[in-house]
């Protein structure tokens, strides 16, 4: 990743390791700041449990609350902004943390499949632009070593970053970039 990206360690995975608490999160960077109320409406969870995860949350440093936004009433919350850095490895031999890994993991991918399909659903509402600009590739079949799989994750993720760092367009919206690259498991190679 890059220096300002956050190094998750077994603490934090464990703490980001709910599907509520991440999916408040992911609506938090998605849609910007927000009260526990309305995202109790947007989850159809209750307050007390959507506010009890966001402090969890805050303690953790994933999110933060907007003093400016807020009353005696009412707390927003907004995300932290920083890439998660998550190395899997450090994860697998650790048995406190393997079912937090296996959780934050399948989560993560639920979320990432729903928001493409929500796209590919939407086309409707997109200008024509925006349909001919997205993409959804595939190219299974590749046949790399680790060597070369490290390296080419690295020149895409170095790219993204170069994208991430040029001065936001007004009135642009807000782009999901997916990225995966993974070895098939050895079974599936055989044969």
């Amino acid at each position: 990743m890059n220096d300002s990206s956050r190094r998750m360690d077994a603490r934090s995975l464990r703490a980001l390791a709910h599907p509520l608490r991440m999916r408040l999160l992911e609506l938090l960077r998605l849609d910007g700041p927000a009260t526990a109320t309305h995202l109790a409406a947007r989850v159809g969870d209750s307050t007390g449990t959507v506010s009890w995860h966001l402090r969890h949350l805050a303690e953790h440093g994933f999110i933060e609350d907007v003093p400016e936004r807020g009353t005696r009433r009412e707390r927003w919350w907004q995300a932290v902004v920083r890439p998660r850095d998550l190395h899997t490895s450090e994860f697998r031999n650790d048995p406190e943390s393997r079912g937090a890994l296996d959780v934050y993991l399948r989560e993560f991918l639920r979320q990432q499949g729903e928001r493409m399909v929500e796209s590919f659903a939407d086309a409707d509402a997109m200008g024509p632009e925006w349909v001919r600009a997205r993409t959804v590739s595939d190219w299974s079949g590749v046949r790399l070593t680790a060597d070369q799989l490290a390296e080419l994750s690295r020149r895409v993720i170095e790219l993204v970053n170069e994208a991430v760092r040029q001065p936001e367009q007004p009135g642009a919206p807000t782009i999901v970039l997916q990225f995966q690259a993974f070895p098939r498991r050895p079974e599936e190679n055989s044969g």
